[in-house]
């Protein structure tokens, strides 16, 4: 980084934020205690600006982007600082908000610090609804279970069908009688938890689906779509927590970003590689571990998928059907070798992702 330009760093709590100037020439930063205010941030920031050019930079963390987008709004450059991939010393074992500005500025200027991409507001939006989704979900499985165990606890098990929560299963809950009130209320409690979470999850996944014709998200999602197994709301799931992919300059390294590569710890003539380092985005390889499960069936382009890809580019659909091909052989080639069905999966997931790096890079 350019040695005249001045650096400040920001340890940004919800109530709190420490700035670390480090002016040029000068080896340790001073500090300043600031309000968690935008406006006070950004007056300070137009003050240090007087004495010339001005790159800021904070970790990441649970106060989000909005400090990035107001300082970036101001043309004062601002990059968001991934946590986990700060150097950091072994020995050292005190932490507070003022050496942790001081150090950010250090490494900053140094160069030795990686800035995370930003998504656009549009992207974002759509990412927390999806989030919001998943959230609505666990909370349904949990209610699902509370009142299946309720009833296992009391002798009363469903035998109509094979699966639990069809319209069966639902007519039973609802015909269940407890000769003491106080297990009718409970039974009725819990059964009101469940309709609650699925008439939730149905008004999210509405919602979302108005998301699908917003740009950026819907050139991404008419691509995404082409794929076996990825229909509109993973498509959606894929498109917002991707980004951009053309970021990426290769597809291995989209991998290396959804923590798809194996870990090692090798030294000298001995070499060991482990599990997958699982670094990065865990909600887009939930998604694209359940999308690869459909490649373990043979090639096929079904109603469904001849639907979705109706006014898609031919090259997409190309590659899409390419993708089953190659993913259809890839699995039954690992699992002949007596691979467990997980490390099976998790490998057809890493070569999709290579395909759908691919599709939206074209």
């Amino acid at each position: 980084m350019n040695e005249s330009t001045i650096i400040v760093a920001f340890d940004q709590h919800a109530a709190s934020v420490v700035a670390a100037v480090l002016l040029p020439g000068q080896q340790t930063p001073s500090l300043q205690p600031l309000a968690a205010d935008l406006p006070a941030i950004g007056r300070f920031v137009m003050r240090v600006a007087r004495q010339g050019a001005v790159r800021c930079c904070y970790e990441a963390g649970p106060c989000g982007f909005e400090l990035q987008r107001f300082l970036t709004g101001r043309q004062v450059s601002c990059d968001v600082i991934a946590p986990s991939l700060i150097p950091r010393r072994p020995g050292d074992r005190i932490k507070t908000d003022r050496r942790d500005a001081r150090q950010l500025a250090i490494l900053y200027r140094a160069s030795a610090l990686t800035a995370i991409h930003i998504p656009t507001e549009q992207e974002e939006a759509a990412r927390d609804l999806l989030r919001c989704r998943e959230d609505i979900r666990a909370d349904l499985l949990r209610a699902r279970h509370r009142l299946s165990k309720f009833l296992l606890r009391h002798g009363r098990r469903f035998t109509g069908t094979k699966k639990a929560w069809t319209q069966p299963h639902r007519a039973w809950l609802r015909g269940q009688t407890w000769p003491i009130a106080a297990l009718d209320q409970t039974h009725h409690a819990y059964l009101r938890a469940v309709d609650e979470a699925l008439a939730r999850l149905q008004a999210a996944e509405q919602d979302l689906r108005t998301l699908l014709d917003l740009a950026p998200l819907r050139p991404r999602v008419q691509r995404l779509r082409c794929f076996r197994g990825i229909d509109d709301l993973t498509a959606l799931t894929i498109a917002a927590e991707l980004g951009d992919a053309r970021r990426f300059a290769s597809a291995p390294r989209t991998m290396a970003c959804v923590g798809w590569v194996p870990s090692e710890h090798s030294s000298g003539t001995r070499q060991a590689r482990g599990a997958i380092t699982k670094t990065g985005n865990a909600h887009l390889r939930r998604v694209l571990v359940e999308a690869a499960w459909h490649y373990r069936h043979r090639p096929f382009i079904g109603a469904a998928l001849r639907r979705r890809q109706q006014g898609a580019p031919a090259a997409v659909i190309a590659q899409a059907w390419t993708a089953q091909q190659r993913l259809y052989r890839r699995y039954h080639r690992l699992a002949a070798r007596g691979k467990p069905t997980q490390h099976v999966i998790t490998a057809v997931a890493r070569e999709l992702t290579g395909f759908v790096w691919a599709a939206l890079t074209q």
